[in-house]
């Protein structure tokens, strides 16, 4: 079965104040408009490519940015692919956990290749 996926450039959607810290409300806006792209078809799969960063986002802005995903009933029923550089595995597998322990199907992932093998399984 054939399975669209969207490749989504976290610039596309995190958004930091002036100050460097992230500015959740534009940030959860354009997330939500991200989200609301494709809603009516149920093979729609998502990557976070995550790999050009520049900082890393903190524990606690992780865990909020799962706690919006998780609103979004829309992002429930597909998988969702982090894709980061490998020294910043930890913090997109515990993005990945807080998600899962909210229900969603999300994994992270430092190779594209394993990100849409997954995605297509």
């Amino acid at each position: 079965m054939p399975t669209n996926i969207k490749i989504i450039k976290a610039k596309e959607f995190l958004k930091v104040t002036t100050h460097g810290t992230l500015d959740v409300e534009e940030s959860k806006r354009i997330l939500l408009q991200l989200a609301a792209i494709h809603p009516s078809s149920p093979h729609f799969e998502v990557i976070l490519d995550t790999r050009h960063v520049q900082s890393l986002l903190s524990v606690q802005d992780l865990w909020y940015l799962a706690a919006e995903l998780a609103k979004l009933r829309i992002i429930a029923s597909r998988k969702t692919a982090v894709l980061c550089p490998r020294e910043h595995l930890d913090y997109a597998e515990f993005l990945a956990l807080c998600a899962q322990n909210r229900g969603l199907r999300v994994q992270a992932f430092t190779s594209f290749e394993e990100a849409i093998d997954w995605l297509t399984m």
